[in-house]
């Protein structure tokens, strides 16, 4: 099994539409049998897409907060 894997992944999602992000998985020795994966887009190619999916997910989980912030009261 190799230790370092790189290349491209392909997702759709269905609101930003198609996503290709390369990614790096690495093996970690002091763990046998778990991988270290990181995803990355390029900047040029949907970078856009990742970053109103990333403002988007930090709305919802604000709103989480207030919710249960307003159920304790």
């Amino acid at each position: 099994m190799p230790v370092h894997q790189s290349g491209v992944k392909l997702l759709h999602h269905p609101v930003v539409g198609d996503l290709d992000l390369t990614y790096e998985a690495m093996e970690l020795a002091s763990e046998p049998g778990l991988r270290l994966l990181v995803y990355a887009a390029e900047p040029a190619r949907r970078a856009d897409a990742l970053d109103l999916l990333a403002s988007w997910a930090a709305t919802l989980d604000a709103e989480d907060r207030t919710a249960r912030t307003m159920s304790k009261s």
